[in-house]
């Protein structure tokens, strides 16, 4: 008899449609109700319980009350990560879902991966920070040097936090769009809240998308895009005039509103 992990027991809790459904809807780091998520998956709420027990029980999800309400959420960014993966998985092997929704290009280029950016604009972050010496990528192991966390502060990062933190400062993420790695991690996390902290981009209300205006995806790629990598990561010299000195707003995703 084989010992260790067994990951047939998390495939076959990821292998059932309604359940895949459900996981996904919940990769974008946000807390949804049973009924919510029995909607993502197209089913009744009686079988969206059953499914949810299944995936609390198989430690993929867990639940929080609140008042009338019951929160479900991945149980870890570790889930997100597998999910990213498996998506990636999916489209290489062209394994896609028959109607491509009018939101994929969007998806693609900007979205929520639990709690950081993805798409095209998340992998863009990373290869800008390693190109200016801010985080050095070694594979798939990513380490921020002195010279980073000096920039990355004057941007407006509250770095002893991410010090105190228990999860990874950077961590590689594959991104399923662009097949390749986005930043994850607690830095990861602290970027994309900095992002919409200074009005570069929004959430979209009800989705993973993250919407850029036109002043913010400038200030993005001037800030992190290639062009910036020429310069060397010294926030007294190149620490934008617009980021305001107060720290960061929290970063972890708040349970939403019901009106009672």
């Amino acid at each position: 008899m084989k010992t260790g992990p067994d990951i047939a027991v998390v495939a076959a809790l990821l292998g059932d449609p309604a359940r895949a459904n459900m996981v996904t809807a919940l990769i974008g780091g946000v807390a949804l109700t049973a009924g919510e998520l029995a909607r993502e998956a197209g089913v009744t709420a009686q079988t969206a319980s059953s499914h949810l027990a299944k995936l609390a029980a198989g430690g993929l999800v867990e639940v929080r009350r609140q008042g009338r309400h019951s929160y479900y959420s991945l149980s870890g960014d570790d889930v997100a990560r597998v999910l990213e993966g498996l998506m990636g998985l999916a489209a290489r092997t062209g394994h896609r879902r028959t109607r491509t929704g009018p939101a994929e290009p969007a998806l693609r280029e900007a979205r929520v991966c639990y709690d950081h950016l993805a798409g095209d604009l998340g992998v863009a972050l990373l290869d800008g920070l390693v190109a200016r010496g801010a985080v050095t990528r070694s594979e798939d192991a990513i380490r921020l040097t002195a010279a980073g966390a000096a920039f990355l502060a004057g941007f407006g990062i509250d770095m002893p936090s991410l010090s105190r933190s228990r999860r990874p400062v950077c961590r590689a993420c594959l991104d399923w769009s662009v097949r390749r790695s986005h930043l994850a991690g607690a830095l990861g996390a602290a970027l994309l809240s900095q992002l919409f902290h200074l009005g570069w981009a929004r959430r979209v209300p009800d989705s993973r998308l993250v919407a850029f205006s036109a002043s913010g995806r400038a200030q993005f790629l001037a800030t992190f895009g290639p062009q910036a990598a020429s310069s060397p990561a010294d926030p007294s010299q190149e620490t934008p005039s617009h980021v305001p000195a107060q720290r960061p707003r929290s970063r972890h995703p708040a349970l939403p509103r019901h009106d009672v």
